[in-house]
């Protein structure tokens, strides 16, 4: 049987947002079925331990969360929770309660371009609150992405942007020191038990209309990971948002016979040699990070 370290599973691609850096899907809306969910777990038992409710979409709106996470710990697996953030503090003691939560990545470069939400005060110090509600209750892992810099590691709209953010963390925490000065050369840096701030760069999500390259490079995609659409498309990797190379529909095709078709091999066996077959490959930049 096939192993991936992780699964991305789409449990709905509705968000509350409107980031620059998240282009809003052009697919339908939709909330993943607990009886799909069910059927996905099924499906893939086996193939992995670890779940990432993740590729569009805001995990928190998702009115079954809860009873997705029970149905995850009743199959052994460990879920991997990527969100903007501005829900936590109406789930965030649901979360504590749910065992198979292993990790929560919350985007704070989402507040940015989406202001009018809530008070930049207001959503920070609902996800501290939460952080260390996690840290004195659980053994959950936690992240603060800032994944909002250009190459040079310049902030994309400002340094007071990420400051103002910093700073509250730094307070929160008592740090006596300037959280960039320990990441300016690493991606992150651990700042309490469980708890770490990670930047990056920018990343442009592959798209159609942009120019293709001759695609050379290297992906993980059906090597380390698979992801399932919230209407049951499965496509090899995370930054497929628009289910551009779809391999089959889990609901009427075994995830075992999706990832061995024909259009998977190709896939899988052209990153082998370094090359890009799918035309949507080509015109993604982070085959890019892994060498040609």
């Amino acid at each position: 049987m096939k192993q991936f370290k992780r699964i991305y599973i789409e449990i709905t691609n509705a968000c509350n947002l409107q980031c620059d850096f998240c282009p809003q899907t052009r697919r339908k809306l939709e909330f993943m079925s607990l009886e799909t969910f069910r059927h996905i777990l099924a499906e893939i038992k086996g193939h992995t331990r670890f779940l990432f409710f993740h590729v569009k979409g805001e995990p928190l709106l998702h009115p079954e969360l809860g009873q997705f996470l029970d149905l995850c710990d009743e199959m052994g697996a460990k879920v991997n929770i990527t969100t903007n953030g501005t829900l936590i503090h109406k789930v965030g003691g649901m979360l504590l309660a749910k065992p198979a939560l292993r990790q929560i990545n919350f985007s704070l470069h989402s507040f940015d371009g989406n202001e009018g939400l809530q008070s930049k005060e207001a959503y920070i110090g609902n996800i501290l609150a939460f952080t260390k509600e996690a840290i004195e209750k659980s053994e959950l892992l936690i992240a603060l992405r800032l994944w909002n810099l250009y190459e040079n590691n310049t902030v994309n709209l400002g340094a007071n942007k990420n400051r103002e953010l910093l700073d509250s963390i730094e307070r929160a925490y008592d740090l006596p020191y300037k959280i960039e000065e320990g990441i300016l050369s690493e991606r992150g840096i651990q700042i309490a038990d469980r708890l770490y701030v990670n930047q990056d760069h920018l990343f442009q999500w592959p798209d159609m209309t942009q120019e293709q390259d001759n695609g050379a490079g290297f992906c993980y995609g059906l090597r380390s990971q698979a992801a399932i659409l919230v209407d049951g498309t499965v496509v090899p990797c995370c930054l497929d948002g628009e289910g551009v190379i779809s391999l089959g529909n889990i609901k009427t095709t075994s995830f075992a016979k999706i990832i061995e078709s024909e259009r998977a091999r190709n896939l899988y066996l052209g990153f082998g040699k370094r090359e890009a077959v799918e035309d949507l490959c080509k015109r993604c930049d982070f085959r890019k990070r892994f060498g040609s």
